[in-house]
């Protein structure tokens, strides 16, 4: 499992978005308050965000992000008005590496999984790359199943499909490639810098609109922010696809017959 922040609005420094707030992301990754599988996020983090041309830009490492006694430092120099961020807790059988922390990145592209592929490494994963085209397959990264899922999701954005619909896609993929039961926990965070489309399926993810802006997390990061009110941090129902912009959200529910789960 994993703990994963997306954010669209008003620029702000990385500090202000992940760092400064009560149930910040270091505290997800030591302290999780709502993880399905797991107590605490030790196996690395990465931080993606926007630079002032709009262009992506990736901070990655496999030291546990509560170690890393530079990172405030670094979060209050950078300003972004987009971001995506993640804390890992590697999958069974999967290593901790650099090259499979999210965020994953290709073009304008941040990517990250909350969650797992059921059986991945007993076959599954295999049938997975075989799904995938020869272009996006030479730029997967690392060992793990995010780097293939973002592969397949890019897939479906170079044959011009929408953020939620490519992710809606790839659910379709991961359970009939799994073959039965919903194909695992399978979370999902796509942005482009301009809209975002998230999933919950298997794994908790909160949602909070304020200031023209929307922050999509795992888990709500202000302890003042929980409950009523037009800035309250409200969860999603499981099996939903949700798609927004700083301004606009809608939420679909994902039908669990029309995804083939059973």
């Amino acid at each position: 499992m994993c703990r994963h922040i997306a954010y669209l609005g008003p620029e702000r420094s990385l500090y202000d978005l992940l760092l400064a707030p009560a149930h910040s992301l270091v505290r997800m990754a030591c302290a999780p308050r709502h993880q399905a599988w797991g107590d605490a996020n030790p196996d690395g983090y990465g931080i993606g965000w926007y630079d002032a041309s709009g262009v992506p830009q990736r901070d990655r490492h496999a030291e546990p992000i509560w170690d890393d006694a530079e990172l405030t430092e670094r979060a209050r120099g950078i300003h972004t008005t987009a971001a995506l961020a993640a804390v890992r807790l590697a999958s069974p059988g999967s290593p901790v590496e650099v090259a499979s922390n999210a965020p994953f990145l290709a073009g304008r592209w941040l990517f990250s999984l909350n969650g797992a592929v059921t059986d991945y490494h007993e076959g599954v994963g295999a049938r997975l790359r075989n799904l995938v085209s020869g272009r996006r397959a030479a730029g997967i990264e690392g060992s793990a199943d995010s780097g293939v899922l973002f592969a397949l999701a890019l897939d479906q954005l170079d044959a011009g499909a929408t953020p939620g619909a490519a992710l809606h896609a790839v659910l379709h993929q991961v359970v009939g490639a799994v073959g039965a039961g919903y194909g695992g926990r399978l979370n999902f965070l796509l942005t482009d810098g301009r809209r975002v489309a998230g999933t919950t399926w298997g794994n908790s993810l909160f949602v909070r609109q304020h200031d023209a802006a929307v922050t999509l997390a795992s888990e709500p990061l202000d302890e003042d922010a929980t409950v009523g009110g037009p800035a309250a941090w409200r969860e999603l129902p499981d099996h939903t696809l949700v798609e927004a912009t700083a301004t606009q959200l809608t939420m679909t529910p994902l039908s669990l017959a029309e995804i083939g789960a059973s």
